[in-house]
C-alpha cells in the first residue's frame, strides 16, 4: 500500500498537508511534541501520552523498525503520530516488523512529510490545543466540524483508562529488601523493572484503589506513577 494524501488541522485553524503514515483513517487528540533521538516505540506505548497526538522532532521515524519487547505498555497509547520522514524499510536485523506494519496492526493513524520544526515552533508559541489528522479526507471544513466536538484535555480523567484492572505483583517476595505498593496511573514497564532490579517486591494497584487497601498490604513504601489527563479529577 502506498501513502495517501493526508492533512493535519490544528484547533486554531492552522493546516499542514503531507502523506499518510500507518493506518488510513482519521484521529483526534491534543497535540504535543517529543525531542527524543531514539526510543520511538517506547514513546508510542507510554501511557502518559494517552489521548495525545505526538510530533516527533527527530527527522527519521521507523528506520530501525519495531521489536515486541521494546514497549512500555501492552499496546500503543498515542492517538496519532506527526513526523517528517516515516521509513517503511528498516535496517536492524533483530527488529520484528516495520513501523508501517506495526501501526496498521495497532490501528494508528499518522501523517508524515510535514515541517515538524514549524509545527513545534507554532505550538510552543500558541500553547496546547487539539488537532485532527486525516488520510480519509482533505476537506478542511468537514474536519473543522469534527475537531470542534473533541473535548479539551483540561478536566479529563484518563488514568483509569490506562491503569491495570486488577492488582498484580512483580519481583520475588521472599528475601526482597523492600515491599513497594505502586499506584498505577499509567506506569511504564521499565519503571517497574528498575524497582525489581533494586531488590523490591512490588504490588501494582489500579488507579482508583483506596489508601486502606494499599495499607493493608503492609508496604515499606508507596510509589505514585505519572499518567495521562488532568490530575485534578483524581483527587
Amino acid at each position: 500500500m502506498q501513502p495517501q494524501p493526508a492533512v493535519l488541522l490544528l484547533e486554531d485553524g492552522t493546516v499542514f498537508y503531507g502523506n499518510s503514515a500507518g493506518k488510513i483513517g482519521t484521529t483526534t487528540g491534543e497535540i504535543c511534541f517529543n525531542t527524543g533521538m531514539t526510543g520511538y516505540q517506547e514513546i508510542f506505548t507510554d501511557p502518559s501520552y494517552f489521548g495525545q497526538i505526538i510530533v516527533m522532532t527527530n527527522a527519521h521515524i521507523g528506520n530501525y523498525g519495531t521489536k515486541d519487547c521494546e514497549v512500555e505498555s501492552k499496546d500503543i497509547k498515542i492517538s496519532g503520530l506527526i513526523c517528517k520522514n516515516f521509513t517503511w524499510e528498516y535496517s536492524r536485523p533483530i527488529a520484528t516488523e516495520s513501523i508501517q506494519d506495526y501501526f496498521e496492526k495497532e490501528n494508528l493513524v499518522g501523517i508524515s512529510d510535514v515541517d515538524t520544526r514549524a509545527i513545534v515552533r507554532h505550538i510552543r508559541d500558541k500553547g496546547a490545543m487539539n488537532c485532527i489528522i486525516s488520510s480519509e479526507t482533505t476537506d478542511v471544513k468537514k474536519l473543522k466540524k469534527q475537531l470542534a466536538k473533541v473535548p479539551p484535555m483540561e478536566g479529563l480523567e484518563l488514568a483509569s483508562k490506562v491503569s491495570t484492572n486488577e492488582p498484580y505483583t512483580m519481583g520475588e517476595e521472599k528475601g526482597a529488601k523492600y515491599r513497594v505498593a505502586v499506584m498505577d496511573f499509567g506506569v511504564k514497564k521499565n519503571i517497574l523493572r528498575c524497582f525489581v532490579e533494586r531488590d523490591c517486591y512490588l504490588k501494582v494497584f489500579p488507579a482508583e484503589t483506596s489508601y486502606e487497601a494499599l495499607k493493608d498490604w503492609k508496604p515499606d513504601g508507596y510509589f505514585f506513577s505519572n499518567g495521562p489527563g488532568d490530575p485534578a479529577p483524581m483527587k
